[in-house]
């Protein structure tokens, strides 16, 4: 399966795309991770995304959907993948169609999980990071409302909402029920 994960921050994305990823037997492909390893191995990519970081800056689309385009197409991704932190926006999504259309893929679903902004502050600043204050936090949300929530009505044919309060593993029961009540086309 193709999968696309969308949440707000806290809802624990990362962790049920590496329990996904397992079940599944697909890639998770997180963007942060294709970055790191880009700049890491000094790809072209990885070197012009270097110079927006070391200048403070946010790595431009189109160098995001480069690098996405490139490990889409490699091997392991061919049967399917788990998708953290791409796309993030409506534009963004639309590089993503054009990306998989040049690979003659599509995406089978969009996972959303779905978390009260209560329960996610209390999450977030239970982990004791330094940039976990409510005020930060509570931004973020705002972020993810404007600029990430739009993604789930361009999918809205293919998004799946998940309960994301629980344990672990009951989300990512949660999660799989999901994916298996899909309608194929």
């Amino acid at each position: 399966m193709r999968i696309v994960l969308v949440g707000p921050p806290g809802a624990g994305k990362g962790t049920q795309a590496a329990r996904l990823s397992e079940r599944l037997d697909a890639p998770h492909i997180s963007t942060g991770d294709i970055f790191r390893e880009n700049m890491k191995n000094e790809t072209d990519l990885g070197k012009e995304a270097q110079r927006y970081v070391d200048a403070g800056d946010l790595v431009p689309d189109e160098v995001t959907v480069k690098m996405v385009k490139d490990r889409l197409a490699q091997p392991d991704a061919q049967g399917g993948f788990l998708l953290d932190g791409f796309p993030r926006n409506a534009a963004q999504a639309r590089e993503l169609e054009d990306v998989l259309s040049e690979l003659n893929q599509r995406l089978d679903a969009v996972l959303v999980f779905e978390v009260d902004d209560e329960e996610l502050v209390k999450r977030l600043t239970s982990r004791g990071r330094s940039d976990d204050t409510e005020e930060t936090i509570r931004h973020r949300q705002q972020v993810y409302r404007s600029e990430t929530e739009p993604l789930i009505e361009h999918y809205r044919d293919i998004a799946v909402r998940v309960d994301a309060v629980g344990s672990v593993e009951e989300i990512t029961d949660r999660a799989m029920d999901a994916l298996a009540d899909e309608p194929d086309d």
